[in-house]
């Protein structure tokens, strides 16, 4: 089995937002699959996808706060800045982070760990609406 569809996510400030309900609403098609595999894909050049904690927001600030410090927002040090001072560093960001995830799919629901969640990275200071592509493949249930 197979199923795509695109998904777009609600407009975030800067930060490492969990979007893994967001996604789970808009993919009931999961509960279909036995075993198989979800690939999830932004389409876009200043937002990246990762993996981690969903436990505790200090995490997330921390991100936050290490990304801040590890690729200034020093127009003096970038040429491409024409959309202004987040513009480079959001490319940059979404570089280091990625742009798609992996997930098992086991017995109908993502195999994330214990604490683990999807995080958007919103690299941007307002990013606007961001699309996902979301590709399941697996074995159907049904079989």
């Amino acid at each position: 089995m197979w199923y795509q569809t695109k998904i777009t996510l609600s407009p975030r400030s800067r930060g490492y937002h969990i979007i893994t309900d967001e996604i789970l609403r808009e993919i009931p098609e999961i509960s279909q699959i036995q075993t198989g595999l979800a690939h999830i894909f932004i389409q876009h050049t200043s937002a990246s996808l990762t993996i981690n904690e969903n436990a505790d927001p200090s995490v997330r600030r921390d991100f936050l706060t290490h990304f801040k410090r590890m690729v200034p927002e020093d127009v003096s040090m970038y040429e491409h800045t024409l959309e202004g001072p987040d513009d480079m560093t959001s490319h940059i960001k979404s570089s280091l982070l990625g742009h798609s995830v992996s997930v098992p799919i086991t017995n109908g629901k993502l195999n994330l760990g214990t604490w683990q969640g999807i995080y958007l990275c919103e690299h941007r200071n307002n990013g606007g609406r961001r699309k996902v592509v979301v590709t399941l493949h697996g074995e159907n249930t049904d079989n």
